[in-house]
């Protein structure tokens, strides 16, 4: 079973590579995130034409998150209980479905902006609710994982230079504590390999040569239980879908389970 997240950064503007790369990969459950596109505008027809159904969790412009499977699609659940909101608004971030023997949710981290913003606030008490929606799941004993962008590097390693992030969002100890209080319902974080240099990044900026020069970071992230750990057979990266033009400043990163 191959299962991947792909940050689209507006599924409108990336549909045709979407599609081409569903035909070409192989994947059988693909989370997105930042769809940008209102749920009765979603392409669920050229989708379905795939094999694929979807679970769209999504309201405009903005944000926006669906599960895709050609294995099944049971037992939706839209947003995050608790979800703190921001702004009184509760925005679309998290959309849960069980696919075959997995179950998954497809995450949208809110980013942050900035250390000391009110979004930065808003960012670690939503990692709050989503530690407690996904603790049951999280010590099951069915594979379980939480797949998407978390708009956190777990590590200094997982960015091209921890200089260049000081005191910036996306590396602060908070941050961290956060992934890592993640971690402790009992999932593990499944590092992909690199197909290219060293460190597996999975984001670009589209400025400054960021690409071609490897100025990257690793948020996309694939956190699982340990029946889900315990299944994969492969993870890696899919670089080669950053390049070209039209594509997204995200790659797609892929798992392959043995279940």
């Amino acid at each position: 079973m191959r299962i991947a997240t792909w940050n689209v950064n507006s599924i409108t503007a990336r549909l045709p590579r979407l599609l081409a790369w569903l035909e070409s990969s192989g994947t059988d459950v693909l989370c997105l995130q930042e769809a940008k596109i209102a749920e009765e505008q979603f392409p669920f027809e050229q989708l379905r034409e795939l094999g694929y159904e979807a679970a769209v969790h999504a309201t405009g412009r903005w944000n926006g998150v669906a599960v895709l499977s050609r294995v099944g699609l049971e037992d939706v659940v839209k947003g995050l209980p608790g979800d703190p909101g921001y702004e009184g608004a509760v925005e679309p971030r998290a959309v849960s479905a069980t696919c075959g023997p997995v179950r998954v949710w497809s995450v949208y981290v809110p980013n942050g902006r900035e250390v000391g913003h009110p979004h930065y606030a808003y960012k670690i008490q939503w990692f709050e609710a989503l530690k407690a929606a996904v603790q049951g799941d999280a010590q099951g004993s069915r594979p379980f994982a939480v797949l998407g962008d978390y708009n956190v590097a777990p590590t200094d390693d997982d960015v091209f230079d921890p200089a260049a992030f000081e005191g910036s969002t996306h590396v602060t100890p908070a941050e961290r504590a956060a992934l890592a209080a993640l971690r402790e319902t009992g999932l593990s974080d499944v590092v992909p390999r690199p197909l290219k240099y060293e460190h597996a990044f999975t984001y670009w900026d589209y400025r400054q040569l960021c690409f071609p020069k490897n100025r990257g970071m690793r948020i996309d992230l694939v956190y699982g239980n340990e029946p889900f750990a315990k299944a994969v057979k492969d993870s890696y990266v899919d670089r080669e879908e950053r390049k070209g033009k039209g594509a997204s400043d995200h790659a797609p990163v892929v798992v392959d389970l043995d279940v």
